[in-house]
């Protein structure tokens, strides 16, 4: 379950699991759209205002906001599904 205003953990994991050569524009954009506002949510909350899984899901997906690649991204690179090469 996600804090209110985050995006759920599942939704997190359906669109990365996905290969982006498998998306279209429209679910890129919409990708990229809810990452940024989740991220934004992730850094107004402060972290004592966090549920247990809201950290974890910070935590796996990257949400820390120190421009270092998330570990689902570091995954999605190791077996060739992410677009970007520098992990």
């Amino acid at each position: 379950m996600s804090d209110t205003g985050r995006q759920s953990l599942g939704d997190k994991a359906e669109a990365a699991l996905k290969p982006d050569s498998q998306k279209s524009f429209t679910e890129h954009a919409g990708d990229k759209i809810t990452g940024k506002a989740d991220s934004a949510a992730s850094t107004a909350q402060p972290q004592s205002e966090k549920s247990y899984t809201q950290r974890a899901g910070d935590t796996l997906s990257g949400n820390s906001n120190n421009n270092d690649a998330s570990l689902m991204d570091k995954a999605k690179n190791a077996v060739g599904l992410g677009g970007n090469k520098d992990v």
